[in-house]
């Protein structure tokens, strides 16, 4: 690594250090119900808040954030106050404990629930934000919630058990079913944070890893398409003859792709590091605007129209995931491919989604790059998470390469 690259990557990681202090200074001054409990995060640019409803996702999802900055850089009180705060109100006011224990997706300020998603995304959230917390204090409660979340989702996705809500797939299951990626790369995210909180259980969750993988990699990752698609049949086969079985959702997969890095230096497995790098690349390549910059939300995988409105704008949350695989990337593989990736994204995030005056990033671009208006820092799908979670790991990343 040459001195100038060292002296970029010093002064991108200070950047990033600037802006980590902004997000988290924004959520906990504005996010943050000291009245209910738990976190809003329908903010506007100033951190006003346009909507007291509630994403159950984010709370667990705020809980795992303040929880993984008191492991990374030291328990701080404000941090493992948020933390505890959105936990406690998850659990007093988002299961569904006549649904066996399935949580909703939204409820009021207050907690009365409003909506129930099949989907298992409230659990999956919930389980992390407790295991996370339990490993920075200890308190064994918080685990065995995790674990009971755990079991649950893979139960729910293995066909184990069936929905207790009762609401069942999405489309009619004798005409259509299948397989999400969505499904199998975010437990494989859950696994690899139950594993280090929780070694008591790693042969249940290398067990449980090596299936995610697998179907990732059998099933989903489709190199003769060059793209991984989000859905595939029940026999792991694509289906293309129809707009929702090409989806590519390029962000997902780059997402992915630094889950299964982390699973692969976890085993030792090259091989395994080698897909995720060619999910990741295949990824950019077909998902970055070439016209305007920026990473395109959806795409086809013949190239034909995506049915998606908001398949040509730009969401914060790919580009944080490109920050966290390249750089993981090249710190594996030492491959510049990954460095200019990173600082080319590095370098549109800093143009378009950060806001040195109010901190935080836009949520939501147009294709150009301009905010949707009226701007906006967080909605029932973006909260304090992703920018964090990108800022804090690349941060921690570029420490490693840098070596101080």
């Amino acid at each position: 690594m040459t001195s100038e690259v060292t002296t970029q990557l010093v002064q991108r990681r200070q950047w990033i250090r600037d802006q980590l202090d902004k997000c988290v200074a924004f959520w906990l001054e504005h996010g943050i119900d000291s009245e209910n409990g738990g976190v809003y995060t329908c903010l506007d640019r100033k951190g006003e808040i346009y909507s007291t409803d509630k994403s159950v996702w984010m709370q667990g999802r705020c809980a795992w954030t303040f929880s993984y900055l008191c492991h990374v850089y030291g328990s701080k009180p404000e941090w493992l106050h948020a933390a505890k705060s959105c936990l406690d109100f998850l659990e007093d006011y988002c299961i569904n404990r006549d649904a066996g224990g399935r949580l909703y997706f939204t409820v009021t300020a207050e907690g009365k629930p409003l909506r129930q998603r099949r989907y298992n995304f409230s659990e999956g959230f919930y389980c992390i934000g407790n295991a996370e917390y339990y490993g920075v204090t200890g308190e064994v409660e918080h685990l065995q919630r995790a674990r009971r979340a755990y079991k649950l989702i893979y139960d729910l996705n293995n066909g184990l058990i069936a929905d207790p809500t009762g609401m069942g797939p999405k489309t009619i299951a004798e005409t259509r079913a299948g397989r999400s990626l969505g499904d199998s790369m975010i437990f494989l995210n859950i696994i690899g944070i139950m594993r280090r909180v929780d070694p008591a259980n790693t042969a249940e969750y290398d067990r449980h890893a090596c299936e995610c993988t697998e179907r990732i990699v059998k099933e989903h990752y489709r190199p003769e398409l060059g793209c991984t698609l989000e859905s595939v049949n029940l026999d792991g086969q694509p289906e293309l003859w129809y707009t929702a079985g090409r989806v590519v959702n390029p962000g997902h997969d780059i997402e992915c792709s630094w889950f299964m890095m982390d699973e692969a230096n976890y085993r030792g497995d090259k091989q395994l590091h080698k897909t995720a790098e060619d999910i990741f690349r295949l990824a950019i390549e077909a998902g970055w605007d070439k016209e305007f910059g920026g990473l395109l939300y959806f795409i086809d995988a013949k190239g034909l129209p995506p049915e998606a409105y908001e398949h040509d704008m730009k969401l914060w949350w790919p580009h944080n995931e490109i920050m966290i695989a390249s750089s993981k990337a090249y710190r594996d593989t030492g491959d510049e491919y990954y460095l200019n990736w990173l600082f080319r994204t590095l370098d549109y995030c800093k143009e378009y989604f950060a806001d040195d005056e109010y901190g935080e990033w836009y949520g939501y671009l147009r294709r150009d790059g301009q905010p949707t208006m009226p701007p906006t820092k967080g909605s029932t799908f973006k909260g304090p998470f992703h920018v964090p979670r990108a800022l804090c790991m690349t941060e921690q990343i570029l420490t490693e390469i840098i070596g101080d």
